[in-house]
């Protein structure tokens, strides 16, 4: 009976837990929505009296606004993709793990299974990456998010402004979110300047347009100062080709640490998160190379890496038809290392 009120309670708070994480989410989209109001209808449609400025502004108003809102819904429903099977423990190799109770067995038996994968960086004391919870060796740049339960491939960071892990699937999109939320704010600061002074001087009446006028501007310059700072901060990431993770903590290759491991050079790194067509590297459309499990290393030449070579990537082994356990999906902050 005990148990049963616990797991009622847990799953309950699990619940609330869900229904709460969407609430920073919901917060945007009530800003989003007010300053559309503000600027196209208490803006454009009442304080602004030229038609042709009127036309002019919400021309390029909505066409920020399209790239700004398509950009958000794809870094909050983008899943984040997980490791394939490949990196899975069979059923027999994970209960042959779970048995053994000497850890120098244990970690000799990774390291048996990590010869079989495209797997260069390990932890701190040398050892094969392994997520004990998913069952799984991590690939490289790999992490398991706590939020969501998950092991995220090339995870950046658990962000809850979009309730969604940004990593390999959508950090692109993250980025683009940034960018034009940056435009989006100083678009809308610079228009409603001219309007804020004459509120001021008190050129124009002061009607119920005055109030969204002056907290329009307030609050487009609250958030472009913010935006720039952490778009920024991502921009130096992307050239530098690192993830907040491996900003925060050097990843450790089979050669020992390397804060620049994954540098390729400017452009090559730029890449790695657009992709090769520059004509898709401003549309939130899918574009980055490779499948998020394999990254090129400027450390590692082209016999030891595939990738920098003109070679077929990793082969299947008759290994990949094992029965593998099923795996459960979600999102986090903190991360485990």
């Amino acid at each position: 009976m005990r148990r049963g009120w616990k797991m009622a309670l847990s799953g309950g708070l699990r619940c609330c837990r869900r229904v709460l994480s969407w609430v920073p989410v919901l917060v945007i989209v009530l800003v989003v929505l007010w300053s559309y109001y503000a600027y196209v209808f208490e803006l454009c449609l009442v304080t602004v009296l030229s038609p042709a400025e009127k036309v002019i502004y919400l021309i390029f108003y909505h066409a920020i606004f399209v790239f700004f809102t398509w950009t958000y819904w794809k870094s909050i429903f983008t899943l984040p993709q997980q490791p394939n099977q490949k990196f899975h423990l069979s059923y027999t190799d994970k209960e042959r793990y779970e048995n053994e109770e000497r850890p120098e067995v244990q970690k000799q038996m990774l390291v048996d299974m990590a010869k079989k994968l495209p797997v260069y960086t390990r932890t701190g004391s040398g050892a094969v990456r392994f997520c004990d919870r998913c069952h799984l060796i991590k690939p490289d740049r790999c992490h398991h998010c706590s939020v969501c339960a998950m092991c995220v491939l090339k995870m950046d960071h658990h962000c809850p402004w979009v309730n969604n892990c940004i990593g390999f699937s959508n950090y692109k999109f993250f980025l683009q979110f940034l960018a034009y939320s940056v435009l989006y704010c100083l678009y809308i600061a610079t228009t409603v300047f001219s309007y804020f002074i004459k509120y001021w001087r008190g050129e124009l009446p002061s009607v119920r347009s005055k109030f969204h006028v002056l907290f329009l501007l307030f609050v487009a310059c609250m958030f472009f100062v913010s935006l720039v700072i952490l778009f920024g901060y991502h921009c130096w990431l992307v050239s530098r080709n690192k993830t907040t993770l491996e900003a925060f903590c050097t990843p450790v290759f089979t050669s020992g640490p390397e804060k620049n491991g994954f540098n390729l050079g400017f452009i090559k790194n730029i890449q790695q998160v657009f992709g090769d067509n520059k004509k898709f590297w401003l549309i939130p459309v899918g574009s980055s190379p490779g499948d998020g499990h394999s990254f090129p290393m400027r450390s590692m030449n082209e016999s030891q890496n595939p990738l920098l070579a003109n070679e077929e990537p990793w082969e299947d082994n008759e290994d990949d038809n094992r029965d593998y356990p099923e795996v459960s999906s979600s999102l986090a902050v903190e991360t485990e290392t």
